[in-house]
């Protein structure tokens, strides 16, 4: 098999007897991505020629945590690995796309049961550092959002910035703003959901039913309304509030802060 592990995994793990043929499915800003045909069904193979594993090993936990809520679609992952030139894969389940990015109703219904069945008791944060596109994202448990929030999304993203471009006046202005965030939480009624973390419209597809899927995960376990940062920049309409809403309500304690406190650090 040429030293490839990919195709040596699909044979040997993958339940399949011949790989009938391989296309290119596209390259992002991070990864490339492959279609591997078989005589048993698809395979979708993300590559990585740069970065190791424990980029993918973070990704596959947030899917099968999403997976294992059977409440919303999501890609099962099957193995993570190093490729022997450099650089990691990860190969799941394929799943064929329909025309759309799928019903944002049923996507706002369908993630609020996700967010109000998949909960921790362990508190914020996740299994394992991961990250979120290529950024590194702190998931360390933590028993306080307040402090989750502030040190290892807020906090952490503002040490990046600073370590990237310098500004000390932009530094400490935006430290006095994470040190005073607490009156705008005060009353709020949060517990540690699981999120995927980065949910933009690149990342929502839908299957050949209509039905929406989700995918390249930043998962943790976090105040569910963190949820709408990123979704917020990626134009989605009052469809998917709505339907989110009528599953898990507004925290009213928040919104009396007159401002919005939602959104993600990426």
């Amino acid at each position: 098999m040429d030293d490839d592990p990919i195709k040596e995994w699909i044979l040997t793990e993958g339940k399949v007897t011949k790989i009938t043929g391989t296309s290119s499915i596209g390259v992002g800003c991070i990864n490339a991505a492959q279609r591997y045909e078989t005589d048993a069904g698809s395979f979708f193979v993300k590559t990585n020629r740069h970065i190791g594993p424990a980029m993918f090993e973070g990704e596959a936990l947030g899917l099968k945590a999403m997976y294992d809520t059977k409440l919303i679609c999501v890609p099962l992952p099957y193995k993570v690995g190093s490729l022997p030139t450099g650089g990691s894969f990860i190969i799941m389940e394929f799943i064929r796309f329909g025309r759309s990015g799928g019903d944002q109703s049923a996507l706002g219904r369908k993630l609020a049961e996700m967010h109000k069945a998949a909960k921790s008791d362990k508190g914020y944060g996740f299994y394992v550092e991961n990250t979120i596109g290529s950024t590194p994202q702190i998931n360390t448990w933590t028993a306080d959002w307040i402090e989750f929030y502030s040190k290892h999304r807020l906090g952490y993203q503002l040490e990046l910035i600073s370590q990237q471009f310098g500004d000390s006046a932009i530094y400490e202005k935006c430290q006095q703003l994470i040190e005073n965030i607490h009156p705008l939480f005060e009353g709020a009624v949060i517990e540690p959901c699981l999120l995927h973390g980065d949910l933009w419209s690149g990342n929502i597809s839908s299957d050949t039913n209509g039905d929406p899927v989700i995918l390249d995960p930043a998962c943790y376990y976090g105040h569910n309304e963190a949820e709408f940062g990123m979704s917020r920049c990626a134009g989605f309409g009052g469809a998917f509030y709505n339907s989110y809403f009528e599953v898990m309500p507004k925290n009213q304690a928040l919104r009396r802060g007159g401002t919005c406190i939602s959104s993600t650090t990426t």
